[in-house]
């Protein structure tokens, strides 16, 4: 077995059990000691609560392991592993609880980027397209958080739950809306170049056509978190109004 084998082996082993392990065990201690209100949730809340726990994880990853200019094929070919495991846990996760948190926008969203994946993987190929499309998970925790404000009834307004819906929304718009256009324009110049008939059409329309089902989710999630966000700033808005209107009247 080259070494090359017992890298992809060690690290699909190594992830997946992480994932798992932090799913039915880790999250829901930690929780338990960093959030009071954790042991007072549903247990339907509870198994969405500690799916959306095991994110962060990889999130962090992202951050730090993602810095395209300085990490070698190697570590690229890792982090994707990484995250391909991460996905088909979180997979298995949705599929034996789908009762409680089963969702077909997710089950769309995961197979198209495990099938994404397993192509940058099988073929050795598009490994720093692929870790560029990862920086939409940037926005990730932010959305969490959001449904983690919700699952412990913090008031809408509160200025945590505020500050964070912002920063999800700009957050999200980065990450997912505004890297579209560079990212299909660089599709665009590379047509018909060498380097993309070397991938066959096979790849090429796969790389292409998942990328816009993942797209496609991206613009109706962001219309979704967009409405949301101007729901939340106008009632804020009607609340200060009608607080001035009754100081005004008291004075």
């Amino acid at each position: 077995m080259d070494t090359n084998t017992k890298l992809i082996f060690s690290t699909v082993f190594t992830s997946f059990f992480t994932f798992q392990l932090l799913f039915y065990f880790i999250s829901s201690w930690f929780s338990a000691k960093v959030s009071p209100g954790f042991n007072s949730l549903s247990f339907e809340k509870k198994i969405e609560w500690n799916s959306r726990k095991i994110e962060p994880g990889i999130n962090y990853s992202i951050k730090e392991n993602v810095k395209i200019s300085k990490i070698t094929q190697g570590q690229l070919s890792s982090y994707v592993i990484s995250h391909l495991c991460f996905l088909l846990s979180d997979l298995l996760i949705l599929i034996l609880y789908w009762k409680v948190i089963g969702d077909k926008y997710f089950i769309i969203h995961h197979c198209t980027a495990l099938y994404a994946y397993s192509i940058v993987l099988k073929d050795g190929v598009l490994a720093y397209i692929g870790n560029f499309r990862l920086l939409a998970e940037l926005s990730s925790p932010f959305v969490n958080q959001r449904w983690f404000f919700e699952a412990l009834k913090y008031p809408k307004f509160s200025k945590a739950n505020v500050i964070n819906g912002i920063l999800m929304t700009v957050v999200f718009f980065i990450v997912r809306i505004v890297s579209m256009p560079p990212f299909y324009s660089y599709i665009y110049s590379v047509l018909g170049t060498e380097a993309y008939i070397r991938l066959g059409f096979l790849t090429q329309c796969s790389w292409i056509s998942t990328c816009i089902v993942l797209d496609v989710m991206n613009v109706m999630w962001m219309i979704k978190i967009t409405k949301g966000c101007v729901k939340v700033i106008s009632l804020i808005r009607q609340e200060k109004a009608k607080s001035s209107l009754q100081n005004g009247k008291l004075d």
